[in-house]
Formats: C-alpha cells, sequence, structure tokens
C-alpha cells in the first residue's frame, strides 16, 4: 500500500474512514507523510464512535462511553487500500479502514466485522459468496424552499417528470454521468449500467458481481463518491429513501449466488427451478424479512417508501422473473441462477444490509427452510404477511427476534437497537423539512 503513495505523489492527503452503523464514514485526515501510521495499525479512535447517531452524537447510556471510559480501538487498512477522492478539489486518497479492540480483536460493533462473520460461515461450508447490487438515487437541487430537479446543464431546463430508461433524461446530466464512471474506474468500482428511473430526477447504476466483502465495499464507496460528486457539480445527489412523497422512493436490491470450491453455482439444477439450496435460502429469507426490516428501513423516512402502491414490496413473498415480489428469481442462464432481495431502500447500511441477507439465507439452508408457494402475477395484491409500516415496531421486532442473534453480534444488535430508538425520539420534534435536510446528505 506504501507503493501506492509513491507512485501517486501528486496526492498530499490522505483520509482514513471507517462505517459506523449508519454507513456514514467516519476518521481523520492527515498530510500523506504520516499515512505510514496508519498503515501500520496505529491509528486510534474511540470505539463509541461506531455507535453515534445520524447526527453523530453519542448514544445516551451506551457503555460504550462513559461506563467504560470511552475506550480507544485500532484502526486497521482493509484489503481496499487507497483509493482517490476525485470529487475533491485538491488530489486526496481514501483509506478504508474497519475496528479492533485493544487487545487485537475484531470489534463487534463493527459492521463490516459483521459481514466477514457471516462470510467466513459460508467458507466452513466450502463455499464463497457472489453480489452485485443496484443503487438507486435522485439528482436534485435543494438550494430553494422545495427539492426539485437541478437544471440540465445541456438544455438549461428542469426535468419536471418521471422517464423511466430515458436516453434522453441520461444524456441532460452527460457530463456528470462520464465523470461519475471515470471516478468509479480510478477507484475501482465496477459500475456497469446507468438508466433513467420512474421517479423525477432518479437514476439507477448497477455495479458489476463481485465477492460479497468487495461489492459491499463497492456499495458504501459509490454512495459516498456519487453525492461528494454531485455537490462539486453544483446540485445534490441523494440516496434518502423517500425525498419526495408523490414519487417512487429509492431502493438497493442485492443480487447474489453461492459457489462452492470448484466454481460451481450451487443455485444451479440446469433448470429454471434452481436446486433445494436455492429454495431453502429464499425461505430462510423470509422467515427473517420481518424481524429484519430495521436494517432494510433503518431510517424514519424509510418508511415513507414502504407503503402499499409505492413501487417497494411490502408483501413477505417470493416469485420466479417477477419484479412485484420482495423476492425475485431472475430468468436467464442457470449458470447464473441468484436471489434479487429487492426489500432495501437506498440509505442502508451496504454491510448489514449484506451481512443479513446473506446470514439469513445460510440459515435457510442450514435449517432446510421450505417457502411457501411462488408468487404468480401481481404480487401486490395478494393478501401477504407484511412488513412492519412503522419505524418504532420495526425495531422492536429486530430487538426481540430469535432469528437477528444467529446472525449478528449481540453487541451490535443491542448499540443498533439504542442508536435507533434514540434517532426515533428526536425525529419525532422535527419538523417535516427538517427530515429532509437530516437525512438528503447523510444517508
Amino acid at each position: 500500500m506504501e507503493d501506492w503513495l509513491k507512485d501517486n505523489p501528486q496526492v498530499r492527503t490522505v483520509t482514513t474512514a471507517v462505517a459506523d452503523l449508519n454507513g456514514q464514514a467516519r476518521g481523520k485526515r492527515m498530510p500523506s507523510g504520516f499515512a505510514s501510521k496508519a498503515l501500520e495499525g496505529m491509528t486510534r479512535m474511540p470505539l463509541s464512535v461506531l455507535n453515534v447517531d445520524i447526527w453523530g452524537d453519542d448514544i445516551e447510556d451506551s457503555p460504550l462511553v462513559f461506563e467504560s471510559g470511552d475506550r480507544d480501538g485500532i484502526l486497521r487498512p482493509t484489503d481496499r487500500g487507497f483509493v482517490p477522492m476525485p470529487w475533491l478539489s485538491n488530489p486526496t486518497a481514501l483509506l478504508p479502514m474497519w475496528m479492533y479492540t485493544e487487545a487485537g480483536d475484531p470489534f463487534a460493533g463493527d459492521p463490516r466485522h459483521a459481514l466477514k462473520l457471516v462470510l467466513d460461515r459460508f467458507t466452513e461450508h466450502g463455499w464463497s459468496v457472489v453480489a452485485a447490487t443496484e443503487l438507486e438515487f435522485y439528482l436534485l437541487d435543494d438550494s430553494g424552499d422545495t427539492l426539485q430537479p437541478p437544471t440540465a446543464p445541456r438544455s438549461g431546463k428542469r426535468r419536471l417528470g418521471g422517464e423511466i430508461l430515458s436516453i434522453r433524461a441520461l444524456d441532460a446530466f452527460d457530463t456528470f454521468f462520464s465523470e461519475l464512471y471515470d471516478a468509479c474506474e480510478v477507484m475501482g468500482i465496477p459500475a456497469e449500467t446507468a438508466i433513467s428511473e420512474a421517479g423525477m430526477g432518479q437514476y439507477e447504476i448497477n455495479l458489476v458481481h463481485g465477492p460479497a466483502m468487495h461489492a459491499a465495499d463497492d456499495a458504501w464507496l459509490f454512495k459516498i463518491l456519487t453525492r461528494g460528486l454531485a455537490r462539486k457539480h453544483g446540485f445534490a445527489a441523494s440516496f434518502m429513501a423517500k425525498p419526495y412523497t408523490d414519487w417512487p422512493g429509492n431502493g438497493m436490491h442485492i443480487h447474489f449466488s453461492v459457489v462452492d470450491k470448484d466454481g460451481k453455482n450451487i443455485f444451479d439444477n440446469g433448470g429454471e427451478r434452481g436446486t433445494d439450496e436455492l429454495l431453502y435460502a429464499v425461505g430462510g429469507c423470509l422467515q427473517a424479512m420481518k424481524d429484519q426490516t430495521l436494517i432494510f428501513a433503518p431510517h424514519g423516512n424509510s418508511y415513507e417508501r414502504l407503503v402499499p402502491g409505492a413501487h417497494a414490496p411490502t408483501g413477505i413473498g417470493w416469485a420466479y422473473e417477477n419484479r412485484t415480489a420482495a423476492i425475485r428469481i431472475p430468468a436467464g442462464p442457470s449458470a447464473a441462477r441468484r436471489i434479487e432481495h429487492r426489500v432495501a431502500g437506498g440509505d442502508i447500511n451496504p454491510y448489514l444490509m449484506l451481512a443479513t441477507v446473506l446470514g439469513a439465507a445460510l440459515q435457510g439452508i442450514e435449517d432446510k427452510v421450505l417457502p411457501p408457494q411462488a408468487i404468480k402475477g401481481n404480487a401486490y395484491a395478494r393478501q401477504l404477511e407484511t412488513l412492519p409500516s412503522d419505524w418504532g415496531t420495526a425495531i422492536d421486532l429486530f430487538e426481540k427476534s430469535t432469528l437477528i442473534p444467529r446472525i449478528l453480534p449481540k453487541q451490535l444488535i443491542r448499540n443498533f437497537v439504542m442508536t435507533k430508538r434514540q434517532e426515533l425520539n428526536y425525529y419525532a420534534e422535527l419538523s417535516p423539512d427538517e427530515r429532509i435536510d437530516l437525512y438528503l446528505d447523510t444517508v
């Protein structure tokens, strides 16, 4: 990693960052000459920093703060290495980190470590997980009293309607998307297809499949990049679940398959049905979905997206090649047989999202959980068991779940529940405009 700085002498500043429970990047900035200390694992930061609320404040009565003396943890580099930060004016590099305790153990409250624990369980079976994400976001002009689409540089006009798969809508922001792709390339983010979505000023970019941990890193970095680059262009990019009341919300779908040590997809039976392992994985995801809603919808605004008729799944069901279902088995070559999980909003923490979905799938395989019959037709019209429709209920279900502790560390569960209860309390005091301001640039 030191060679990277030698090969890039123009980089004079390094930022070390770790993802907290809300997926926020928290860390330190330093001259590049001091980066060797970060590479050697000498960067210290309070463990409690990974457990602050969405405002960046300590969690009241958290055992990580006063009770334990607000002890330091140690940040160590991930295998990602240095990545440029091309949205900044001066050449700067980001060094993604994860947290360890003073004793050298992985910190159980770190969401990246939580995903690593789940992936290690797949490794014990002789398997690895291949995953990809689809991220929706809005481009927004937030300079006035109300949100609206930004003025397109090419036409000088605003896109005031939804234009599904419109090339014209993409061309209108050609410079932004060209720079976004260039930035993804230098950051090692495998950005593929961009499309115009159904919302006013809404877009989606798909990231190419790869190892699940890399997919989580890519999604985390992509969100940071897109928000930063949009501000460089004079507008905002937001992954918040529901910026506009009357337009579709932002989702983050994940696709995943499991391969054995010989590289064979364990979901592939040579036909459309898929293997028993595929069905068991679907069964596990459905079984845990209600309890996991807090991960898929972690913020107050998230529940404005999870309402009937808003193009987001609210019923717990699955189907083959059917986008109205919460879980979809896409068509295509059997060798690429995979699961698409469609519930989460764009405001999620990618590490927790992948950890809980993959953990539930593995539980289903291990417990041989058969799903109900696959849905045919419009899933929105079916009388299905539904996800919780409010934040408080989702917190309660997550806290009391008997399935979640089989996936996530108990310390992380406790920290996350305390965080969300504190946010729920303060969120109730905010005006609608203050709620938009809170989430627009953060999630």
